[in-house]
């Protein structure tokens, strides 16, 4: 005889509650892309450099290119380690808030500082927002299930790509058609990063996290504790205190683990082709970012601030970059043949422009070439991530996806240190494309050289090109793009 209360258990309909969820998660969905517009909304962050070097800073160029920049790379790689743990071990929201304070901060010193070491403090802060920016790409996929993750990915991107957008279109408007001054268009920017940072403080905070607030597993109803009760560990004995962690426990931590695992699955000659593309290019194009304001100010110096159209650079370059990006996921080509070639060819593109950038007299030409520089790095990007993560499991994805950025950002830091720094060759910026280049040129001939002999030192060896046993039971996530934020 079946108990009345199991048996009204299993009258319950199933789907019960199913509805409220789904408003929940479009109101949900709505703000967070909300947010995520807002806080891209900084119209005054295309005229920075024209800022600091016009009448209202009077910075010198050297100043800027050889004092103030260099220390956004360094205090990038000081923060990024510190602030991606963090991230996930406070679950993201109190990170988000950390970052619009450092916004304001940034907007702040550059309103009323009047130092080179003021400048520096916000490069310092800028830094921090960078670091920051995985907080909300993480954040956004920690609050719906798996089978909503690439709809968010999607909705999330959509947002921040129009908020830059919109952003640029409206600082170039406010500076060329309504001939606002720059520092007028900075508290512009000041107000919408305020409000952008009260939305923050209203964002609900996730319950679970990637790393350190994984959601435990339970099987049968069965609570954590009743299971490890049942199936304890072989190195913790079923009568161990809890709370105190076993000899060598540290080698179970999930990072260790993936580590170890990551270590495995670099003899993957995809892997390792994508990921070397990563660590060269991305350390080239923001090498580039950071100093194409300055170039253009070289190129192109006046004192009529309606005749700087640097923010309808950025517009185009976004609007371009969106466009590349959304058009790479229909390329269909078989990558592990063709993927050298591409990555070559595309990367030979980029040299070039880079060249015609740094040698060119005309402003036009260098925005033009700036724009299709951009188009081409967001081209490859999310063919790369999906190479990187197609057979991937989420949490590898991330470290990845990490490792690859940290890597990127040392080999930066390291250029930058030699070549821009004004305790080492301190170079004028028209003076560094052999630096910036070097970030280009490797990623060439290693696509094409060193790949290929390692893939054949491992053919050699019995390893095949087959995937470990491990990456053939990992879940893919390539139809989950959370890992590639």
């Amino acid at each position: 005889m079946v108990p009345s209360g199991q048996v009204a258990e299993k009258q319950e309909p199933p789907e019960l509650g199913q509805h409220p969820e789904l408003k929940s998660w479009r109101c949900l969905v709505f703000y967070l892309c909300f947010y995520g517009f807002m806080a891209q909304m900084r119209p005054g962050e295309s005229f920075i450099t024209p800022y600091l070097l016009g009448t209202d800073k009077n910075f010198t160029q050297e100043q800027v290119t050889n004092e103030i920049t260099p220390v956004l790379s360094y205090s990038y790689l000081a923060v990024l380690v510190p602030v991606f743990l963090l991230t996930d071990y406070l679950r993201y929201k109190p990170v988000l808030v950390l970052q619009g304070l450092s916004y304001i901060s940034v907007w702040l010193l550059l309103l009323l500082g009047d130092s080179v070491l003021h400048m520096q403090f916000m490069e310092l802060f800028y830094s921090l927002t960078m670091a920051a920016r995985i907080a909300y790409s993480s954040y956004v996929f920690s609050l719906v299930c798996p089978a909503r993750y690439q709809r968010m990915a999607g909705y999330s991107r959509t947002a921040v790509l129009l908020g830059v957008f919109a952003s640029s279109v409206l600082g170039q408007l406010l500076v060329t058609v309504g001939r606002v001054p720059f520092s007028t268009v900075n508290y512009v920017s000041l107000g919408f990063l305020t409000f952008s940072l009260v939305l923050a403080l209203f964002l609900k905070r996730p319950k679970r996290s990637l790393f350190f607030n994984r959601a435990a597993p339970a099987r049968h109803g069965a609570s954590p504790s009743e299971l490890d009760r049942m199936n304890p560990a072989p190195s913790q004995p079923a009568d161990a205190k809890p709370g105190r962690a076993p000899l060598g426990a540290w080698r179970d931590w999930t990072l260790v683990r993936m580590f170890r695992e990551l270590g495995d699955h670099l003899r993957l000659p995809q892997l390792r082709l994508w990921s070397l593309w990563w660590v060269f290019n991305s350390a080239a194009y923001y090498l580039i970012v950071y100093y194409v304001h300055i170039l253009w100010n070289v190129v192109h110096p006046t004192t009529d601030t309606s005749s700087v159209y640097n923010g309808g650079a950025d517009a185009a370059s976004t609007l371009l970059g969106a466009i590349t990006s959304f058009s790479a996921g229909f390329v269909k080509i078989r990558w592990a043949l063709w993927a050298k070639l591409v990555i070559a060819g595309v990367t030979a593109v980029q040299a070039a422009l880079v060249f015609l950038m740094y040698s060119t007299s005309s402003i036009w030409l260098c925005y033009v070439a700036f724009v299709l520089f951009r188009g081409a790095y967001q081209f490859l990007v999310p063919i790369a991530t999906f190479q990187i993560a197609s057979s991937l499991s989420k949490e590898l994805c991330a470290l990845v996806f990490g490792v690859n950025t940290f890597f990127a950002t040392v080999l930066k830091t390291i250029v930058i240190l030699i070549v821009a720094d004004k305790r080492c060759l301190g170079l004028p910026v028209r003076s560094q494309p052999p630096g910036l280049l070097a970030g280009e040129l490797p990623s060439s001939v290693c696509s094409v050289c060193n790949v290929q002999s390692v893939s054949r030192t491992w053919g050699r060896s019995g390893e095949n090109t087959s995937a470990p046993s491990a990456w053939k039971q990992r879940p893919s996530c390539s139809s989950s793009t959370s890992c590639t934020s």
